[in-house]
C-alpha cells in the first residue's frame, strides 16, 4: 500500500458542473489536512469517513506543495472545488497564507467552491473571500433531533441558516448539502424529511445537493449496516424527492451520489441502477423533471418495501432476509 504523504493531495479529478447557468468544466481536489475539528474533538458525524483523508502534523509547506500539484493539473477549468476532511475556513486546516495563495492562483476562475462548518463563517471572514466564492454547507437536515441523534453533526439547522444568510448578504453563493436517509429513518420518512429540509434551505441557498448516504468504512453507519439494521436509500427515493420539489423552490437541485449502484450506496435492483443514476445526472444539469422518467419492475418492490417498513415499524434492512447477495459485505 502506497504511503500517504502529507505533501500530496488525497485525490484530484475533473468533472462537469454548472457555471452561470451553463454546463462547464470543473476541477475537484481533496486536500490532506490536519483534519476536522469536530471529528478530532468529538468523534465526528455518524456517516463521515473523510477523517481518513486527514493526517497529523500537516505543515503549511505541505499544503503549499499540494497547491503546486493542483496547479500542475489545472487546465483553465472555470470551476474549481476544494475539499478538506473538515472546514476550509478553519485556519488549523488551511492557514490564511495558503488560503490567500489559492485565491490568487485561481483568481481567473468563474467559481471556486469550498465547504465549511458554520462556526467558521463570520462577517469578517466573508469579507476576505473573492466574489466568485460558493460556500458549501453540510446542513444535512432541517430537523434538530435528526441532526443531533441520527447524524451527530455538532451544530443545529439554525446555525447553518445563520451562516447561509451571512454568505448571501456578502454577495456569495451557497450550496447546501442534505443527507438522504440518515440512520434510524424509514424510507418514506427519509423522503419527506429531505423535502422538508430542502424547503428550509431554499431561502438561503442557490443550489441544494441531495446526498444519499454512502456507507463509508470505519463509521457508525457502517457498524449498524453490517448488523442488518440499516439499508442505504433506494434510487427511487432520490428521484421521488426531486419530482416533489421540482418547480416549487428557487434553488438548483442536484445530486452526484457517491457509491451509487453499490450495496453501500443508493441502489435499486441492480438492473436499472445505471439508467436511474444517469437520469439523476441529466436532471441535475437540466432541471427538467421529464429527465427523471425511468421505469423498472423494481419500482413496485420499492413501494412494497416502504409499506412493509411502516407495517413492521422498523428501519432495518428488510432486503437482508430475502437476498443472499446482500449478505456479502465488502
Amino acid at each position: 500500500m502506497k504511503e500517504r504523504r502529507p505533501d500530496e493531495l488525497e485525490t484530484l479529478w475533473k468533472e462537469k458542473d454548472v457555471v452561470n447557468g451553463k454546463l462547464s468544466d470543473a476541477m475537484v481536489a481533496i486536500m490532506r489536512t490536519n483534519g476536522c475539528v469536530w471529528a478530532k474533538n468529538c468523534g465526528g458525524c455518524t456517516m463521515c469517513g473523510y477523517r481518513t483523508a486527514s493526517l497529523h502534523d500537516v505543515t503549511e509547506d505541505d499544503l503549499m506543495k499540494q497547491v503546486d500539484q493542483m496547479l500542475s493539473r489545472y487546465k483553465g477549468e472555470s470551476f474549481v472545488k476544494l475539499y478538506t476532511s473538515g472546514s476550509f475556513l478553519d485556519e488549523n486546516e488551511i492557514p490564511m497564507t495558503v488560503r490567500e495563495r489559492i485565491f490568487d492562483e485561481f483568481s481567473s476562475c468563474d467559481r471556486i467552491l469550498f465547504e465549511s462548518r458554520p462556526e467558521f463563517i463570520e462577517k469578517d471572514v466573508l469579507s476576505t473571500l473573492p466574489k466568485s466564492t460558493t460556500i458549501a454547507l453540510g446542513l444535512e437536515s432541517s430537523d434538530p433531533e435528526v441532526m443531533e441523534v441520527s447524524i451527530r453533526k455538532g451544530f443545529t439547522p439554525n446555525d447553518a441558516k445563520r451562516a447561509g444568510e451571512l454568505a448571501k448578504d456578502a454577495g456569495l453563493m451557497v450550496r447546501s448539502y442534505l443527507l438522504l436517509k440518515p440512520l434510524y429513518m424509514q424510507e418514506r420518512v427519509a423522503i419527506d424529511s429531505a423535502i422538508d429540509s430542502a424547503r428550509f434551505a431554499d431561502p438561503f441557498s442557490d443550489e441544494i445537493s441531495i446526498n444519499p448516504v454512502n456507507v463509508q468504512k470505519g463509521t457508525v453507519v457502517e457498524r449498524i449496516w453490517k448488523r442488518g439494521d440499516y439499508r442505504p436509500p433506494w434510487i427511487w427515493s432520490l428521484i421521488e424527492v426531486f419530482k416533489e420539489l421540482s418547480g416549487t423552490i428557487n434553488s438548483r437541485l442536484m445530486s452526484s451520489p457517491s457509491g451509487g449502484g453499490s450495496q453501500r450506496g443508493v441502489h435499486n435492483c441492480g438492473e436499472c441502477d445505471q439508467r436511474a443514476l444517469e437520469a439523476i445526472e441529466r436532471f441535475s444539469f437540466t432541471q427538467d423533471v421529464n429527465d427523471l422518467n425511468v421505469t423498472c419492475e423494481c419500482r413496485d418492490s420499492w413501494q412494497k418495501y416502504m409499506l412493509s417498513e411502516s407495517m413492521l415499524g422498523t428501519a432495518a434492512d428488510l432486503d437482508r432476509g430475502f437476498s443472499s447477495d446482500l449478505m456479502i459485505r465488502k
